[in-house]
């Protein structure tokens, strides 16, 4: 069983009444004990899929599946006891955790109403230890701790209801670099020790590819390339993922410096037509003006490896009439 994005499109409405849309059919598959990387540019749709993944906002099309069972969006009501199964770690922990309440009394509020006070009180102290944090950090409020210690803290909330996957939001980027690696560490502890799913959304390339095992490219609310993560580094079949991880910087002797992605994202609302990286991309010709799906590459250096990318010079297939 796994947590399953199906073909998901989400759109907002925009000024003068314009749609915006911003993701345009993602398909996506976590399975326990995996940590799937979600990677690309500030706006490219990596949050709205977080959001409609965790049930926050329905999606215009498509669904999201919870162990075969369809995930309905929040409402007002108590979400069902199933859906306690998946969890969000959100970006910012300043603003989600409330600031007026106790810690204890925010992390109880994820224990199914039918366990007993007593073993609520406990499994909110065992969560807060799991996150390295002592049990008298309940009796505390937010602003009485570091952001680093706070980000432990929505993990610890997180994992109160006892969940099968987690969506971790950017749960990095408002931390120093010494909170990161404690907030890291606790991700990927979890996933080795409960076995939990994890959706990992970054847009630090160099991080998702020391923790996750799978990552999936994201491009101007489309997926360009999903692969095991090892071998998109190490052959990136599509040129948007090229020039993502050229734009990493590295630390060996005579390096020098990143190469810069040029150009600007295109408006999601008057995207290009066909390849959305086409007015990007060094390598664009003919065929671009058709948009290529998301498939299994047949080209080298990515054929046989089962990964999928969407883009003509991955496959052997080009629209009729037209050359590469």
């Amino acid at each position: 069983m796994s947590l399953q994005l199906n073909d998901v499109e989400v759109e907002y409405r925009g000024r003068a009444g314009r749609t915006v849309q911003a993701v345009a059919g993602v398909s996506l598959e976590v399975e326990p004990g995996e940590v799937v990387g979600l990677v690309g540019e500030s706006g490219c749709g990596k949050s709205s899929l977080a959001r409609v993944a965790s049930g926050l906002i329905a999606p215009r099309r498509g669904n999201v599946l919870l162990d075969g069972e369809e995930i309905a969006p929040l409402s007002w009501r108590r979400r069902p006891r199933t859906e306690l199964r998946l969890q969000m770690v959100f970006q910012n922990p300043y603003s989600s955790l409330n600031p007026r309440r106790r810690i204890g009394s925010q992390l109880a509020d994820g224990v199914p109403a039918d366990v007993p006070a007593r073993s609520r009180t406990d499994r909110v102290v065992e969560q807060l230890e799991r996150v390295g944090l002592s049990p008298d950090v309940a009796d505390r409020f937010p602003h009485q701790f570091s952001g680093g210690q706070l980000q432990r803290i929505a993990i610890a909330r997180a994992l109160v209801p006892q969940p099968a996957y987690l969506i971790a939001d950017e749960p990095v980027t408002a931390l120093d670099a010494s909170s990161q690696v404690q907030v890291v560490q606790t991700l990927t502890g979890l996933v080795r020790e409960l076995g939990v799913g994890m959706l990992f959304i970054s847009h630090d390339l160099a991080l998702v590819r020391h923790i996750a095992h799978r990552t999936a490219v994201m491009y101007l609310g489309k997926v360009a390339e999903l692969a095991p993560t090892d071998e998109l580094w190490s052959a990136p079949a599509h040129p948007y993922t090229s020039a993502l991880t050229a734009a990493v910087p590295r630390v060996e002797v005579g390096a020098g410096l990143p190469e810069p992605l040029t150009g600007e994202v295109p408006d999601p609302g008057n995207a290009p037509e066909g390849c959305r990286f086409r007015p990007r991309c060094p390598r664009a010709f003919e065929a671009c003006t058709t948009e290529p799906l998301l498939r299994i590459t047949t080209r080298p250096p990515a054929a046989g490896t089962g990964r999928q990318a969407a883009c003509w010079l991955a496959h052997d297939r080009t629209p009729t009439g037209a050359s590469s």
